[in-house]
């Protein structure tokens, strides 16, 4: 399914007071990041809701499979829950996507947040719903998150700002300006949905990559993969976020000037957004425009409603 079909869905806009629930989609977590994250959402303003059964553990897994995909229907029906944000990725969130009740996300619209792994859900939700999702910290990495990252989230969900963005240390690999939503994401999940149902489509819109601790060579293997499989045919342009614990940043970029040699869309990097110790907040769903002369990412409308 090609998400340019289904029409944009914005969630609301988060108020003083309003509950933030937990899900646990991925990996089990630690306590101690995890109860100071919670903290930060609660200095925010905002109530939180952490149901019991996202401390369970099934090896590498917050629980069996049909547990944790349970836990998110649950949550987006349940009209007491405000927001949904995940507690840590890892490894797992590719697992439950056939049992996700689409449905009832599209009807129930609730900000949903999280990043790394659980790039898989985003991109799904908002392929098959049309729902605005958010690639953000999950709650473990709010525990000790710098202010911008702070801010940032903040204003993504819980005002209503146009959203800007612009690189603290931004190189143009490709000049131009480009529109179209924002979607994207970790580089090495992307690649895992390729031939999935849950294949999302770019075509038309701004792609975002990050990605950590992955060598040179295995990057330039999933660009190579995704280009194989058609992923970069008709999009608008290309943002990259953190790579972090991935070797020289020149060497990564010339890796992607080589790819996007003959696929003429701009291309700027040094986007905080990802595993770095930034990990600024960016909706995916709704329009942006890209501009590598003034070096922003810029959304035509807010986040929420």
């Amino acid at each position: 399914m090609n998400p340019e079909n289904v029409k944009p869905i914005r969630p609301p806009r988060l108020k003083p007071g309003d509950t933030i629930a937990v899900a646990a989609p991925a990996g089990p977590f630690e306590r101690k990041l995890f109860s100071q994250g919670l903290s930060t959402l609660e200095s925010m303003g905002f109530q939180t809701r952490v149901p019991d059964e996202i401390f369970e553990k099934a090896g590498y897994l917050a629980g069996p499979d049909a547990h944790r995909a349970q836990l998110v229907n649950r949550l987006f029906k349940d009209p007491a829950i405000n927001a949904i944000v995940c507690a840590r990725g890892g490894f797992g969130s590719l697992r439950i996507l056939p049992l996700l009740d689409f449905d009832v996300i599209r009807t129930h619209p609730k900000i949903f947040m999280g990043y790394s792994d659980i790039t898989s859900l985003l991109n799904a939700i908002t392929t098959r719903c049309g729902l605005v999702t958010f690639h953000g910290p999950v709650v473990t990495t709010l525990a000790k998150v710098p202010e911008l990252t702070r801010n940032t989230l903040s204003a993504a969900i819980s005002s209503d700002t146009h959203l800007e963005f612009s690189p603290a240390a931004g190189v143009a690999i490709r000049a131009g300006r480009a529109n179209g939503p924002v979607v994207g994401g970790n580089l090495t999940t992307l690649c895992h949905l390729l031939g999935t149902p849950f294949e999302p489509g770019f075509k038309n819109h701004i792609l975002l990559l990050e990605d950590r601790g992955e060598a040179h060579y295995r990057i330039d293997r999933m660009l190579f993969q995704m280009k194989l499989a058609g992923c970069f045919e008709g999009i608008s342009g290309l943002v990259l976020g953190s790579f972090e614990n991935c070797g020289s940043l020149d060497g990564i970029y010339k890796i992607f000037q080589e790819h996007f040699r003959d696929i003429p869309v701009p291309i700027l990097a040094g986007f905080d957004m990802g595993h770095g110790e930034q990990n600024l907040t960016i909706p995916f769903g709704i329009e942006a425009t890209l501009d590598t002369d003034k070096q922003l990412l810029s959304f035509a409308q807010p986040a929420t409603v």
